[in-house]
């Protein structure tokens, strides 16, 4: 299958705006409401999650664009200009999630409010979000796999390549309803949710990066891959220590 889009949404003011930007938006706004909606339904005070977000979102995308940038640095060195346009794509998932919580972690002990029931509020909604922000990458012709014969394989620079974009979107979003679901049915400890992302996030994630031509490296080695492994490995042990600690256990969710 071969799709050509234009990169370029629209133009406003003599700037192109691009899909790429359009989508990691619309996935954003989308979150937001998700978040807003479950502080609703546990009547926990949205204004507290509006004051992290203020902080989060911004830190979040630095913290993906200099993850991606030093393990391209090459591509970057000397050029702060380049280092910083977003528009052409080049933001790293896990540097954005590193950036977040650790946002998050000083917020919550600042604001002195449970880190674990602000990260379960919100979560959901960046796999909601990672999930639509993937068809940027297909838009842009990048995170896409090596050859295949796949029926589904799609046409870039004359080959016909894994749409990986494709899979982690899926997976994504498939998560996306799986936490939801969980949240609003089978929660009964506050920092369940986190837990389950970092498993159910990173473990297709370490397949999809493995068929990927454009992984960031390190010693040969894909980033990605390592840091499924860790997230995977913390994702059991939190999972572990917060249906060990009795003072985490959710006594109802109003």
């Amino acid at each position: 299958m071969e799709f050509n889009i234009n990169p370029v949404a629209f133009n406003m003011f003599g700037l192109d705006v691009k899909w790429y930007g359009v989508l990691i938006a619309i996935g954003t706004i989308l979150g937001m409401l998700i978040v807003f909606r479950e502080c609703k339904r546990i009547c926990f005070n949205d204004e507290i999650i509006i004051d992290l977000l203020l902080w989060m979102l911004p830190i979040g995308i630095i913290c993906a664009r200099l993850y991606y940038v030093a393990f391209e640095w090459d591509l970057y060195a000397g050029d702060f200009l380049r280092i910083i346009n977003l528009r052409t794509g080049g933001l790293a998932i896990h540097g954005g999630l590193i950036g977040g919580v650790l946002t998050a972690i000083i917020f919550c002990k600042i604001r002195k409010v449970s880190f674990w029931e602000v990260v379960d509020i919100v979560i959901p909604s960046v796999s909601l979000a990672q999930g639509i922000g993937r068809w940027g990458n297909f838009i842009n012709q990048e995170a896409h796999g090596g050859p295949t014969d796949l029926p589904w394989g799609i046409l870039v620079n004359g080959q016909i390549v894994h749409p990986t974009f494709f899979y982690e979107s899926i997976c994504d979003l498939a998560l996306f309803f799986f936490l939801i679901w969980y949240r609003k049915n089978k929660r009964k400890f506050d920092g369940e949710i986190f837990a389950y992302y970092l498993i159910f996030y990173s473990i297709p994630r370490f397949f999809i990066e493995g068929l990927r031509t454009d992984s960031l490296m390190f010693m040969h080695l894909r980033v990605a891959q390592l840091i499924s492994v860790g997230m995977i490995i913390a994702g059991m042990i939190l999972l572990k220590y917060v249906k060990s600690n009795k003072n985490n256990c959710r006594i109802s969710d109003k």
